[in-house]
């Protein structure tokens, strides 16, 4: 009986037939789909609704859908297109190499769309513009490289696969996918989100460590593992997707690694973080829309600062392919499980021929324009190999990085700066400190603010979260929270500080308990009469050893701008209150009712962040007080 992958490439010239071809975590076995095309409008259109017997769908999500979140993002048309499975196969990978076409697929290129020295100057645009601006910590531009072919796309990204499945090791899928006008084929490394009977597991990965023509060394990969740009770019995007974990996860999530992720001509570091939930899986996708290791953080303003510097949009580039497969029970209930990688290391071939592999770096305080510019040559050289673009990797000597002596030793030393609480499994104490007392946390666009709303949770308070431009009611709570987010906070103009800094005030005339965090930390300097000035080189993902008020508390900052206080000043010339600084720059406030502090004492990089919540929600907490604020 001929396979269903066989009657795929026999029919595959006339391109008539939609279909995927998946091989799932480097598994010996490949997964055959065909079916219907539906194109819907929004995630929550996805069917799955049991209603055509439980069959599995995938999804190809485009970047465009962001603007679900309330995100911007480039328009390109891009549509979210379902293949709804109506015939599914699973053969060997021995026979899935055996039925592919093994031809050649002539490609014409067209090259970069951005040229070697226009994307060194967008880095460093951004890292002086943007991340020197306090617009966020890292953001991913992208490069696309583009080429054409007259070959069937369904004969093209089949014989592509082939060449990837010989070629490349380590893909978390490797897969072709075709539909009319849209085709993909790649070998992406990294799973964006699962879900399995209520287990969420996402899959941070960044640092890269590209292997040098003769081969990876031990010297090599040890030298990579002690850089402090490529470990800090890995704990940026922990931070962003354990935002994402927060809240989805009514008890959090939990952080499980390092590990180091081997393929053929690159390496990355990379966690994974685990959390339970009861959401529709449809909810949690659009959640975590996109991944920080595609976008930046914080999410909503790399979305902006995307826009601003890219050519066009991104299509498919760092969406998802999100697979709903279902399960029948007893009674025959349909439920689904979802396995979503992130559309990197992947090529989208359109009706008209036109090839598009996009790649991009993520950009950082410590970048360098040469460095990003070589990252992104790096990351499409795979594909670009297996579209025959550029020669083959030759083969390299066989080393396991893994097993390389200090290596192990060296990816456990990284979670020495990390946090316990996100460690461990956070179960809940019995006798919270704060049991019973209510708190609002203002979200300034950083959803950092969920992850200070689980930990206030943990403490006891009742937590609820509000956007800086939907808070109703700023008196009711027995604390309000202020939370971090991009930007100068000594920008006048702008409706979202300027909303900040009013309720401020109005919490402040109150005589209210408040805390304040980094950006909002900042807003409070001012209005305490403290001078804020943009800092000689921007904190962004960095943990430093610092004092708040006599105790040591290791904390992860991410502030391009600080209060100054003025030599041995100790009380802020308005407010009446109480300086911690260090340097100059002002670490800490506190006074009646009142408390802030320059660090997130919520990031994983925090590993006095909890205790020193605790403490400070707790000096605020001891007595109301008479409003000071004039």
């Amino acid at each position: 009986m001929t396979s269903l992958l066989s009657r795929l490439v026999e029919s595959s010239a006339d391109a008539s037939t939609p279909f995927a071809v998946i091989r799932r975590h480097e598994s010996d076995l490949v997964d055959v789909l065909t079916g219907e095309i539906v194109d819907v409008e929004k995630l929550a259109d996805i069917p799955l609704d049991g209603s055509r017997s439980g069959c599995d769908v995938l999804a190809l999500v485009p970047f465009r859908q962001v603007r679900e979140r309330g995100f911007a993002a480039t328009d390109d048309g891009a549509p979210l297109r379902c293949l709804l499975v109506k015939e599914r196969d699973t053969v060997t990978l021995d026979d899935a190499l055996a039925a592919l076409p093994e031809v050649e697929v002539p490609i014409g290129s067209l090259g970069f769309d951005t040229t070697d020295e226009d994307y060194a100057e967008i880095v460093r645009r951004v890292v002086s513009e943007e991340i020197g601006r306090g617009e966020g910590a890292n953001f991913v531009i992208r490069r696309s490289f583009r080429g054409s072919t007259s070959v069937s796309p369904a004969t093209a990204v089949l014989a592509w696969m082939r060449t990837l499945l010989l070629s490349e090791q380590g893909a978390y899928w490797t897969f072709a996918v075709h539909s009319p006008g849209h085709s993909l084929v790649g070998a992406t490394p990294e799973r964006h989100v699962s879900v399995r009977d209520g287990l969420v597991t996402m899959n941070p990965i960044s640092g890269t460590f590209r292997h040098p023509a003769e081969g990876p060394t031990p010297e090599g990969v040890l030298k990579f593992l002690s850089d402090v740009k490529e470990s800090d770019e890995l704990f940026m995007v922990v931070d962003e997707e354990m935002k994402m974990m927060s809240s989805i996860c009514p008890t959090g999530g939990r952080i499980l690694g390092p590990y180091l992720k081997q393929m053929s001509r690159l390496s990355h570091t990379e966690y994974l973080l685990e959390g339970r939930t009861d959401l529709d899986l449809r909810d949690v996708l659009r959640a975590t829309m996109f991944a920080p290791t595609v976008t930046g953080s914080p999410m909503e303003n790399a979305c902006t600062v995307i826009q601003r510097h890219e050519q066009g949009g991104r299509g498919y580039y760092s969406g998802v392919l999100a697979f709903f497969e279902s399960r029948t029970d007893g009674s025959g209930a349909v439920s689904y499980e979802l396995d979503a990688p992130i559309l990197i290391r992947t090529a989208h071939l359109d009706g008209d021929g036109l090839v598009t592999l996009s790649a991009g770096a993520t950009l950082v305080r410590l970048s360098t324009p040469e460095g990003e510019v070589a990252e992104t040559h790096a990351k499409a050289s795979g594909m670009l190999a297996a579209l025959g673009l550029i020669p083959q990797a030759p083969p390299q000597p066989a080393i396991n990085l893994n097993a390389q002596p200090g290596v192990a030793e060296a990816l456990v030393e990284r979670n020495h700066q990390l946090a316990s609480f996100w460690i461990r499994s956070q179960g809940w104490e019995q006798h919270p400190p704060f049991a019973g007392t209510t708190a609002l946390v203002i979200d300034c666009e950083d959803q950092f603010t969920e992850m200070l709303a689980h930990q206030l949770r943990h403490l006891g308070l009742r937590t609820s979260v509000a956007r800086w431009d939907s808070v109703e009611d700023i008196l009711t709570p027995d604390l309000v929270v202020f939370g971090p987010g991009p930007g100068d906070p000594r920008d006048l103009d702008n409706v979202r500080l300027e909303t900040v800094r009013a309720l401020l005030r109005s919490r402040l005339d109150l005589g209210r308990p408040l805390l304040a965090v980094c950006l909002s930390h900042q807003i409070l300097s001012m209005l305490a009469g403290l001078p804020v000035e943009a800092l000689p080189t921007p904190r962004q993902g960095v943990r430093l050893q610092t004092n708040v008020f006599g105790t040591g508390a290791a904390l992860g900052f991410y502030n391009t701008f600080s209060p100054v206080a003025e030599g041995d000043q100790l009380v802020t010339p308005r407010l009446n209150l109480d300086i911690s600084a260090e340097d100059g720059f002002v670490v800490a406030l506190r006074g009646a009712g009142v408390a802030s502090i320059q660090g997130h004492l919520e990031s994983v990089l925090s590993s006095d962040g909890l205790a020193t919540l605790e403490c400070l929600v707790g000096y605020t907490l001891a007595r109301d007080r008479a409003p000071v604020y004039d």
